[in-house]
């Protein structure tokens, strides 16, 4: 029989083989389950009273110091048992014999040792996680310095020492995971929409979101009161800067609430300059995150953005730092005129150019080039090279941009046409002999 012809060492050599592929299935599953799970989810697990949440949190805030382990112990079970296969299948059937065993263990450590048991741990990566978490302590611990040593010898022949702590997660995945999220139902398209604007809100500056300085309103220092109220109540608004000489010489802000204060005292014939405040002054190059940490520490509304050479950029509230993340927020003194228009020929119609460019292509799914402009007008600036005029066509990669309105030197109204790549099928046919 062909039983009888297997020697009791080759019997012991196979079982040592399926005890390395069994060894090596639990290895990938621990792989994929703690390398898949978040300090979040293994918190929750802790607080939720999961048995073996601690052990999980405990090598998912130290993936640095396990997972080299796990990674050489994957290896050393994998080569073993391709060597103790190889070993037992030359010797009882031969060369051909042995590449064909090599072929079937293969296929078999594939199915048995890695796709099946990386599915499971992502069907249920807590489970995973739980009942493989205090392995990987004990094999994290064992391997631990042979693992540095060997890591140590990469570094020599790599350049770079590699990161001491990890994996990371990068902006990018963490939108495609809120993608994707939102698209299964797991959260709906809003909370998606925020996560996003909270993502870019950390590489927001300053000079992206500003009031320009051509659309402050701003009042002399000598301007009296009565006149401040009733521009005030012209603009709806409720703080504005007070300046000496000119824009450029910003030496206060001034509340409208204090204004109609003043003027309900009787002090209405008394210059501004009685009620101002001191201003708070950012670079156009703060970070918008930084910006509102400071005036929340500061508890000031309104900043005035300067230039690099000192001038007045513009300024900033806090309700255009909220707007960032949550939108625009209106109130009865803004303007409801629609201010992007998307026409039934596909042309999108801007009333004003000075909305930012990258909200452009976020909001209506354009590919508007970037540069050293942050709005629409500015593109059409860069792009002529001089003082548009109505009627002015600038021609970018898959756009065509008609300058409707100018109001003095400011473009006012742009209308955005798509314009399809050139087909050059038909030259390149004719250019055949």
């Amino acid at each position: 029989m062909l039983a009888a012809e297997w020697s009791t060492s080759e019997l012991w050599l196979i079982g040592v083989v399926v005890l390395l592929v069994l060894a090596a299935g639990a290895l990938s599953l621990a792989e994929t389950a703690l390398t898949r799970m978040s300090r979040s989810k293994a918190q929750a697990m802790v607080d939720n009273g999961v048995r073996g949440g601690v052990k999980v949190l405990d090598v998912v805030e130290h993936l640095e110091r396990d997972l080299n382990g796990l990674f050489l112990a994957g290896v050393i079970v994998q080569t073993s048992q391709a060597a103790l296969v190889g070993i037992v299948a030359s010797d009882h059937f031969g060369t051909g014999g042995a590449l064909a065993a090599v072929v079937i263990d293969v296929c078999v450590v594939f199915v048995v040792a890695v796709a099946g048991p990386k599915t499971w741990a992502l069907q249920h990566p807590e489970r995973a996680a739980a009942a493989t978490a205090g392995s990987v302590r004990i094999v994290g611990r064992l391997l631990r310095h042979l693992a540095r040593v060997l890591i140590g010898a990469t570094n020599v022949i790599l350049p770079g020492k590699g990161l001491k702590q990890g994996p990371f997660v990068t902006e990018e995945e963490l939108i495609a995971l809120a993608g994707e999220a939102a698209e299964a139902g797991g959260i709906e398209a809003t909370e998606r929409d925020l996560i996003e604007s909270i993502i870019e809100f950390g590489d927001t500056i300053a000079r992206e979101i500003m009031v320009p300085r051509t659309d402050m309103i701003t009042f002399a220092e000598d301007f009296l009161i009565a006149a401040c109220v009733e521009i005030a109540i012209l603009n709806g608004l409720s703080r504005f800067p007070v300046y000496r000489e000119n824009i450029d010489d910003i030496v206060g802000i001034v509340y409208a609430k204090d204004l109609m204060r003043a003027e309900r005292d009787g002090d209405e014939r008394r210059t501004v300059a009685m009620l101002m405040r001191a201003p708070h002054f950012v670079p156009e190059t703060k970070k918008v995150s930084e910006l509102l940490r400071e005036m929340q520490t500061r508890k000031t509304h309104i900043a005035v953005v300067v230039d690099e050479y000192g001038g007045t950029a513009g300024l900033v509230t806090l309700e255009d730092l909220l707007e960032e993340l949550v939108g625009e927020i209106n109130d009865e003194f803004d303007n409801d005129e629609l201010l992007v228009e998307t026409l039934p020929n596909g042309d999108v119609v801007v009333g004003d150019a000075s909305i930012n460019v990258d909200d452009l292509n976020s909001d209506f799914d354009m590919k508007l080039p970037g540069g050293d402009w942050d709005s629409l007008g500015g593109l059409v600036f860069s792009a002529l090279g001089r003082v548009p005029e109505v009627g002015d066509v600038v021609e970018v990669e898959g756009y065509r941009l008609v300058v409707e309105e100018v109001d003095g030197r400011r473009v006012g109204q742009v209308r955005i046409i798509t314009v399809e790549p050139a087909d050059d099928s038909s030259d390149d046919e004719g250019d055949g002999k």
